[in-house]
């Protein structure tokens, strides 16, 4: 049965005019007949997001966030989820019918489910490229199905003490280790890269014979070069698309309380990817 009700969603951040989070949202509304909902996208840095969330009326149903406002919404809520609070950011808010505003972090229940997609739902250990605000979802995911000890892969002592900050407040085994021996990093049974676009390149040429499963958060450019050589070498290999798709998947299920149709949104974006 379509809704009557006009509801509206968007997604916010700076710079935001290539988010595939409309493509996504639109495409499982109108799967689950929501013909009355909308959702946009809005450029909103963080000094403007104080005025954009007060301004919004009862027909909102809820937002989505990405950087720079995953930490500095969280003032501006009644609540967050413990998954919010284990990593400080939130990139999804759900107006309820009383007006209270929720906070909640889908990007690690979005990892986990990525992989268990993927056949992978526990591991002896991992390896972390990077230490940026994704390495700290990728620990969180992490401590639900890694049992042994996770090695980050940082560029700096600044970046080592953050990712051991977050292993404390996470309850993870973390080892530190310098960027110049990340190639050592491919010889783990999972493997989460969130470097930037371009960064982790050059491991592709150290990508082993028998490679366990590669996790690249990137989905533009795709595939990177290490994960198009992880394919080749017979890896299993979970991309940003896969993580984008299975985060928007839970947020449509909070705004909505509908289940969210998870092959047409995937569709949607790669068709959208496709478009570019």
């Amino acid at each position: 049965m379509a809704s009557t009700e006009r509801r509206r969603a968007a997604v916010l951040g700076s710079p935001i005019a290539h988010s595939l989070s409309p493509a996504l949202h639109r495409a499982a509304y109108a799967e689950l007949g929501l013909d009355t909902w909308s959702y946009e996208r809005f450029e909103v840095d963080e000094a403007a997001l104080p005025g954009f969330v007060e301004g919004l009326d009862p027909s909102w149903a809820g937002l989505s966030l990405t950087m720079p406002l995953k930490r500095a919404v969280i003032p501006l809520l009644d609540e967050i989820t413990e998954a919010a609070a284990s990593v400080e950011a939130v990139n999804t808010v759900v107006f309820a019918e009383d007006g209270r505003r929720l906070g909640d972090n889908t990007d690690i229940l979005g990892m986990v489910a990525a992989l268990y997609e993927r056949g992978v739902d526990k591991t002896e250990s991992a390896a972390i490229l990077g230490a940026g605000a994704t390495a700290s979802s990728a620990l969180a995911a992490l401590t639900r199905i890694c049992a042994g000890p996770v090695t980050a892969y940082v560029r700096s002592a600044a970046r080592a003490d953050e990712m051991r900050g977050w292993g404390e407040r996470l309850g993870a085994d973390v080892r530190i280790a310098d960027w110049s021996d990340a190639a050592q990093a491919l010889d783990a049974p999972l493997v989460i890269a969130t470097t930037p676009a371009g960064a982790a390149d050059f491991l592709a040429d150290a990508v082993p014979d028998a490679p366990g499963t590669l996790f690249d958060v990137l989905y533009e450019p795709w595939p990177t070069a290490l994960a198009a050589r992880w394919a080749a070498a017979g890896g299993p290999v979970v991309g940003g698309l896969d993580l984008l798709v299975h985060q928007a998947v839970l947020q449509v299920e909070q705004m909505t309380g509908r289940e969210a149709p998870l092959a047409a949104m995937r569709a949607a974006g790669e068709a959208a990817l496709a478009a570019r």
